[in-house]
């Protein structure tokens, strides 16, 4: 750099302090130039700082270098244009703060294992499966992550500003003895507090603390999360457990037993909801779970900029597009739940038009009194299932994680259905729950869009696949393993099903495909999806400023997950990072103005999870995953930044 006029290496050391943090999920930010002592404007760059942010794609890594499949590799180029002219290209980087298994300082002193699991009284889970040896369980699969500041910030270590991530961990994969644990431990949710360095910008751990979750029953798989305006972290719980079946299924048993220390006290209707942490000062936290928004497969959801309107990704097989619209701004403990249901036109190409979009009002609650109905209520006592026609006209059919069920709500329960047996509620009120892991979900506040990612195009959306119904308004001909990310335009004045006005303008009202992946027959890597698109997109975040929407992959279709960035003006899709193959991109979040720097944070979870796909790469590339990542026990918390990454900005 040092051939650059003065002013453009001011420009460069400038962006380059805000640069973006990207592990493994997606590189943005919403607001950049705020970040980096600009306008305060959300929408729009200031031309005083720059023009325009472009990338030079990376190419998808190959057995000619093993182990830039065996870890994270970033290779893209990020084009810089600034309101002088000039342009300067800069070189992305991947740095972790830690993986999963180390043991980091814990707050107030000590150390921590981090990903560690704890049962309901704070006590270390320990893996019993191989005699002689019992290590404390930790994650392989670190998620949802939220990076903030508090004005008032105290905590000892940090010698220049405090700043927290909250990070989620979702499951382990396997214990000692190699046996699958997906769901049978409690999800453990932790607060870092990381030293930002005023000069670099640079993010380094100080220490980490174990969120209590006793009060609020343990967590199940959380998932995806995101911050909320209000400075709360918005965490999730996927694949709710059904309720009918709870008694006597082996992995809520489980998750019982490690929790509770018994296979019977964990109450189904306990999970499935939207917890809340608030980080503390001293860089501890506190959690509260809010039951008003749906008992569904929480996935990553987006608060809209009322403060009040939810949208709510659903990770499941007959899954729809919810919303919640809270009472009060900034507060999710009282609202009305909405089910979208699909008009004429739905389809996955991205010249088609699209579908229109109206609500069903499923009703009103607040967290205390849906709380109250989990804690008094079983499933019995809300609705008759059956699984096998009962050839009776009372009952309704429907369908459930791709299964037919006949449902038949008790008299006076209709709340309680809506609230804690929301999928197959939703289906009844005529919602349609025809989405196959309908993902993260987004915004684009300039333009009124928000994004959904759909990781996949199968089963319940095609007319032959499981779970497939007429009433859902979805029809394809034929599958689309890769997936894809619709758009939904957003307004107000909208009214639900029954003529009252919905108390929101940030509402879908139309529903059409962006952008899809495509699937192919094996290539020499084995590949089934194209590389150079994407493929099971599933962590999203959109940049206002560089109007660029940013996706992660948690892909069955690519043998290396991917990072892209697809300019919603330009149409140009880049690949900007790579994971480690059998991983996938989790915990993607950016953060736009962190004590005058941005930052793009994000994971990846289970190296070396190796399925049929890897058959061709898994021989060479086992050994180098096994040694990068705890013999594949271990996986990565950390950012996408700059390289080199110690740049002193100075004006002279």
């Amino acid at each position: 750099m040092s051939d650059l006029p003065q002013a453009s290496r001011r420009q460069l050391l400038k962006f380059l302090g805000c640069a973006p943090m990207l592990p493994l999920g997606a590189f943005a930010t919403t607001s950049l130039l705020a970040g980096c002592g600009g306008t305060s404007s959300s929408v729009a760059p200031s031309v005083t700082d720059f023009l325009s942010v472009s990338f030079t794609a990376m190419p998808a890594p190959s057995l000619a270098i093993p182990k830039e499949m065996a870890t994270t590799t970033a290779g893209s180029i990020m084009n810089v244009l600034y309101s002088d002219n000039t342009t300067v290209s800069f070189k992305l980087a991947y740095q972790p703060f830690f993986i999963t298994g180390d043991l980091v300082p814990k707050t107030g002193g000590g150390t921590i294992l981090s990903g560690g699991y704890v049962d309901i009284r704070n006590q270390p889970i320990l893996d019993r499966s191989v005699a002689g040896k019992t290590p404390q369980y930790f994650s392989d699969a670190p998620d949802g992550t939220s990076l903030l500041s508090l004005a008032n910030a105290a905590v000892a270590g940090v010698k220049g500003k405090t700043v927290f991530a909250v990070v989620q961990f979702e499951y382990t994969t396997r214990d000692q003895a190699q046996d699958s644990l997906y769901g049978q431990l409690p999800s453990p949710i932790a607060v870092l507090t990381l030293d930002q360095d005023q000069t670099t910008g640079k993010l380094s751990l100080v220490s980490y603390h174990n969120v209590d979750t006793s009060g609020a029953h343990g967590l199940w798989i959380t998932c995806g999360s995101s911050l909320s305006p209000w400075n709360t972290h918005l965490s999730s719980e996927e694949y709710e457990p059904d309720a009918t079946t709870a008694a006597t299924d082996s992995q809520f048993m489980a998750f019982s037993q490690n929790l509770f220390g018994n296979t019977t006290t964990a109450n189904p209707y306990h999970y499935g909801h939207l917890p809340e942490v608030t980080v503390n000062p001293d860089g501890s936290g506190t959690i509260k779970k809010h039951y008003c928004l749906g008992r569904i497969s929480h996935e990553l959801v987006q608060v809209m900029p009322d403060n009040r309107t939810v949208l709510m990704g659903d990770d499941a097989t007959n899954s729809g597009l919810f919303v919640f619209v809270a009472d009060r701004e900034k507060d999710l403990s009282a609202g009305t739940l909405y089910v979208g249901k699909l008009g004429t036109g739905f389809s996955i190409d991205p010249a088609a038009a699209g579908a229109a979009i109206t609500w069903i009002n499923l009703g009103h609650a607040t967290s205390a009194e849906i709380e109250a109905l989990a804690n008094s209520l079983k499933s019995t006592d809300i609705m008759t299932v059956v699984t096998t026609d009962p050839a009776d006209a009372t009952f309704t059919k429907v369908f459930v994680s791709g299964t037919a069920n006949w449902i038949k709500v008790k008299p006076g329960m209709e709340k309680a259905a809506a609230f804690l047996e929301t999928h197959r509620y939703a289906y009844l009120a005529g919602g349609s729950m025809g989405f196959s892991k309908m993902e993260g979900t987004t915004v684009n506040i300039k333009d009124k869009i928000a994004y959904s990612a759909l990781q996949n195009m199968q089963d319940s959306m095609v007319k032959t696949g499981k779970g497939w119904n007429a009433a859902s308004g979805i029809a394809l001909d034929k599958a689309l393993v890769a997936g894809g990310i619709m758009a939904h335009t957003l307004t107000g004045g909208q009214n639900d099903q029954f003529g009252a006005a919905i108390n929101s303008q940030w509402m879908p009202v139309q529903i059409k495909a962006l952008l899809v992946g495509e699937d192919i027959a094996p290539d020499a890597l084995g590949n089934k999806a194209n590389p150079d698109k994407i493929g099971n997109p599933d962590n999203i975040k959109f940049s206002e400023a560089m109007r660029t929407l940013f996706i992660g992959e948690d892909s069955s279709s690519h043998v290396n997950n991917f990072v892209w960035a697809y300019n919603v003006d330009t149409k140009v899709l880049s690949r900007l990072l790579s994971m480690p193959s059998g991983a996938e991109a989790t915990g993607l979040h950016v953060a736009d103005n962190i004590n005058g720097w941005t930052y793009i944070m994000s994971n990846f979870q289970h190296a070396g999870d190796w399925g049929s796909l890897h058959a061709k790469v898994q021989p060479t590339l086992d050994p180098l995953v096994r040694a990068n990542y705890k013999d594949r026990y271990g996986a990565a918390v950390g950012y996408l930044t700059a390289d080199p990454l110690n740049m002193k900005l100075s004006k002279g």
